[in-house]
């Protein structure tokens, strides 16, 4: 996988990076993605792949994503704007009940901000995408969060 910094915005004392991601394989097949990173998160922008990804190959993209970038920006945080050491840099989330409840406090917080809540839940946690999903839907297992709207 090689990976460069492809522009970088400061504001406010902080910076969001954005960085390009290929990967190429033996067989011609090849992954293009864009990533950003700001705000102590890591999120996939677009992805480009030939032939196309599953989406269990999208979930195990975005972990290797979110490894990469943590080497590019290195140890800790530092005046280039990223912060930590991918899942090292996680912050301490409480487990069972305490867990569930902030996760849906956050997911609540987001939505009456008109925010994405899956992704306020991801930054609150550090975990992926797909973790933060699974803690959002044990949320709702638990009462705190009402039950998904069926898809028409």
């Amino acid at each position: 996988m090689s990976v460069r910094p492809a522009w970088e915005v400061r504001e406010n004392g902080g910076a969001t990076r954005w960085f390009e991601f290929r990967l190429a394989f033996a067989d011609g097949a090849r992954v293009d993605a864009l990533a950003v990173v700001g705000g102590g998160c890591v999120c996939v922008e677009e992805v480009r792949a030939e032939p196309a990804l599953s989406l269990d190959d999208l979930a195990v993209l975005a972990d290797w994503i979110e490894e990469s970038v943590a080497e590019a920006c290195g140890a800790g945080p530092g005046p280039d704007g990223c912060a930590g050491q991918g899942r090292r840099a996680r912050p301490a989330w409480p487990r069972g009940a305490e867990g569930r409840r902030l996760v849906a406090q956050e997911y609540r917080a987001a939505q009456r901000d008109g925010a994405d809540p899956v992704l306020a839940v991801m930054c609150a946690t550090g975990h992926s995408r797909r973790t933060s999903l699974r803690l959002i839907g044990q949320a709702r297992d638990a009462g705190l969060l009402s039950p998904r709207r069926a898809r028409r």
